[in-house]
């Protein structure tokens, strides 16, 4: 089993008491699912876990970086996935907690957005 497999079972351990996770192989990392919806990533053995406008304060509250990466251009691409905090390594509750967060905003994402309601006709004059 290579280190990146290990890691990712650890991760699927770590984060049992949110539920079961499945874990894909994809783009150069792993996508980490649940329901088949994915909320995290993990990529070089580093946890990313999928923010979206209600949960991007926490993590910059705590100073974690966005992921990111080069295209073949060379501009820099920043995706939707926050470093996860270090403790969530460490402390399973933390993970659970964590999880949770970043898979309410993987739902949140996949909602469809609001339509703006038509204007009311004017009436023919």
């Amino acid at each position: 089993m290579s280190g990146s497999a290990v890691f990712a079972e650890f991760v699927k351990e770590q984060m049992a008491g949110f539920g079961p996770v499945s874990i894909r192989r994809m783009f150069g990392g792993s996508g980490v699912f649940r329901d088949s919806r994915m909320f995290a990533l993990i990529i070089n053995e580093v946890l990313y876990l999928k923010a979206d406008e209600a949960l991007r304060p926490e993590f910059e509250a705590e100073n974690l970086a966005p992921f990111s990466y080069a295209t073949k251009t060379g501009a820099r691409t920043v995706l939707a996935y926050y470093r996860a905090p270090e403790r969530c390594l460490d402390d399973p509750d933390e993970m659970t907690v964590w999880a949770r967060k970043a898979y309410d905003a993987a739902l949140r994402a996949g909602l469809p957005k609001p339509k703006n309601k038509p204007s009311a006709a004017k009436p023919k004059r």
